[in-house]
């Protein structure tokens, strides 16, 4: 279970971000001044990746990050209106705030390491690729291929065994069927 980060290496660590980085919305400044004077409010912020993904999520980028200046999600509405997200920060201090923070190699960054936690909202099929299904598709076909290949193959040598010279031609037309399947499937 993961500790949790005290609402002193929360503010230093915003106070630090806000010494480092230029955010590209002034307004996305001002919040975070805003949450470091409240120590209240400080109690239910988590910084997380993917913020989308949270009842109540900010994400907030720098000047040298690519993402998307400012969002602020909450349940299914999302805007991109500083000022009506400032609103329900000072509203609703008493509810979790899972902030993102966008800035140059933040994934690499020790101080914000250190601050983050785990996302509990992210979906459990997230970090999985289209890649890695495709990858895994082909792995089940041909486990499942290689399992009726095999299972054939000892059929097909009961019948010898047993001189049933029917079921061996028809069990080898099979074996010879699933191989042309096989075959005949295309390789993406």
């Amino acid at each position: 279970m993961q500790t949790p980060v005290s609402v002193q290496d929360k503010k230093s660590f915003i106070q630090w971000f806000l010494n480092h980085y230029q955010l590209k919305k002034r307004e996305s400044v001002w919040i975070l001044n805003y949450i470091i004077n409240h120590k209240n409010l400080l109690k239910n912020i988590h910084f997380v990746r993917e913020a989308k993904y949270c009842p109540r999520g900010l994400i907030m980028s720098s000047h040298c990050s690519e993402e998307v200046p400012f969002r602020f999600y909450k349940k299914q509405l999302v805007t991109t209106d500083a000022e009506k997200s400032f609103h329900d920060i000072r509203m609703n201090q008493n509810e979790p705030l899972y902030i993102q923070l966008n800035f140059n190699k933040s994934h690499q960054n020790s101080y914000y390491a250190a601050v983050l936690v785990e996302n509990p909202f992210i979906p459990d099929d997230y970090f999985i690729t289209k890649h890695d299904r495709d990858a895994a598709k082909k792995i089940l076909d041909l486990t499942v291929h290689e399992y009726q290949r095999t299972a054939l193959k000892r059929k097909i040598d009961r019948a010898l065994d047993e001189g049933d010279r029917q079921t061996f031609f028809e069990l080898v037309e099979q074996l010879n069927g699933i191989d042309r399947e096989k075959l005949n499937q295309p390789n993406s």
